[in-house]
């Protein structure tokens, strides 16, 4: 008995660096070797297509801002992202990447074909990804929000680039397009990934959540966390709830034109855990202006690219006009987790 309860002995030691249950017997620096090794052994369809960086960015123009404000300090640049990662004056001092780029699914983008053949859409991914990476600060984070037909690859990427797999998110929408072929679609997926997984911005505080032994069970347990915390919990790696849906034509928060938009409070949380005030916040594709929306709400510096001149437009206005509309609204109350949990219980879940 005394040897059943010993196998069955709860393992209480998670909390260890890189997000996930890593082994104890696995050495750091062998694990990082293991990591850029797989840039010699691991080949995917993008690297037989070669790159058209050096074509792009030759003679590429002094980079200069389509738009700028202050307060915080806002960029947006308009042009292909690659020729403007390239020669970003910021290169090396960004604190946070956060990017949702095409998913080539043959979307009708202003000043952008999409639709590519797979293999030179990998190289593409494979493209500004690097620039990315060579944008960031020695502690800065990447984010990628990507689709299931190539989250593979761009995870396998990004690690023969030796960069570590902190978070694989899941944002669960249950507004999805209908179809009878197969399961509807209601994720993508967004990857944290960090330059150095022990020396990165990680701000638990700014993003705990009511606990549901709280909220539906009441366990007075909860409340005896002696750090301030009581009855709160960072959040699960799958993302839905009010405000987390997706943004459909009758949303506050949609704009017109674009195709496709990430809600607030997806960038909200994004934000608030791997950065902190003041930090310089990059997103390669702008859209509809959501990341430096954000960022400038919660006094970050931001910068953004966005290839379309209508695009930049539309979302420079919401950047510095509008403004963000759901503030705070990716933290729930307890009130709002308790009829959260009662909608969920009803298959009902309100996206705000």
């Amino acid at each position: 008995m005394a040897e059943l309860r010993r196998t069955e002995a709860k393992n209480f030691i998670q909390d260890r660096p890189g997000g996930y249950f890593t082994p104890k017997g696995i050495d750091r620096q062998a694990e990082r070797h293991d990591r850029g090794s797989l840039a010699e052994t691991v080949k995917l369809l993008g690297d037989s297509v070669p790159s058209p960086l050096p074509r792009l960015v030759t003679g590429s123009p002094a980079m200069t801002p389509r738009f700028h404000s202050t307060g915080p300090e806002t960029s947006l640049y308009v042009g292909d992202c690659r020729e403007i990662l390239a020669n970003l004056p910021e290169k090396g001092a960004v604190d946070l990447v956060f990017a949702d780029p095409p998913f080539n699914w043959d979307v009708p983008y202003t000043g952008w074909k999409d639709g590519m053949p797979r293999a030179e859409f990998e190289r593409f991914t494979f493209d500004w990804l690097d620039l990315a990476i060579e944008c960031l600060a020695p502690h800065g984070s990447l984010w990628v929000n990507v689709a299931d037909d190539l989250v593979a690859e761009v995870v396998m990427h990004l690690k023969r680039r030796k960069l570590a797999l902190m978070n694989w998110c899941v944002w669960h929408f249950r507004f999805g397009h209908n179809r009878d072929s197969s399961f509807i679609l209601s994720k993508s997926h967004a990857l944290w990934f960090a330059r150095d997984p022990e020396n990165t911005h990680w701000n638990a505080d700014a993003v705990l959540e009511p606990t549901d032994r709280s909220t539906l069970y009441g366990d007075s347990r909860t409340q005896t966390k002696l750090n301030g915390s009581q009855g709160m919990r960072v959040p699960f790696d799958v993302w839905y709830g009010p405000f987390w849906g997706r943004v459909h034509s009758k949303n506050s928060e949609r704009r017109p034109l674009h195709q496709n938009q990430l809600p607030e409070v997806h960038l909200e949380r994004v934000i608030l855990s791997t950065s902190r005030p003041g930090d310089l916040v990059l997103d390669p594709f702008a859209g509809s202006g959501t990341t430096s929306t954000v960022a400038r709400a919660w006094d970050r510096r931001s910068i953004s690219c966005e290839i379309s001149d209508v695009f930049a437009a539309s979302a420079w206005e919401r950047i510095t006009e509008i403004g963000m509309i759901h503030q705070g609204r990716s933290r729930l109350s307890f009130d709002q987790a308790k009829k959260a949990i009662q909608l969920f219980k009803l298959g009902q879940v309100d996206e705000g």
